[in-house]
């Protein structure tokens, strides 16, 4: 059974920054591969929403899953998954989820 995904405004924030500076850093078409690569992964949290690793130790509940440079973090709520933030890999988590 999969789940529904819902993306939270800071995570759709998160990928619109992400994609626009991968096209200002490369091409248009390697954005728009990230943007479809993204929407792959959420539709495979959608069904296996254990995948990702246990991050309690950033917020409660939280799971990341690695693509490329960067973590999808997530949380399984009762019949969906809420995507929290999409961020690289290189910045500091646990300033980023002290706010």
């Amino acid at each position: 059974m999969s789940r529904v995904c819902r993306i939270t405004p800071r995570a759709s924030r998160d990928i619109e920054a992400i994609a626009d500076y991968i096209a200002a850093q490369s091409t248009l078409e390697i954005a728009e591969q990230f943007l479809n690569d993204i929407d792959i992964i959420f539709q495979r949290l959608s069904q296996f929403p254990q995948m990702g690793r246990k991050r309690d130790e950033l917020y409660p509940n939280l799971r990341s899953f690695p693509y490329k440079k960067y973590l999808v973090f997530y949380r399984l709520l009762n019949d969906e998954i809420e995507v929290f933030r999409i961020v690289s890999g290189y910045q500091d988590l646990n300033s980023l989820f002290d706010k």
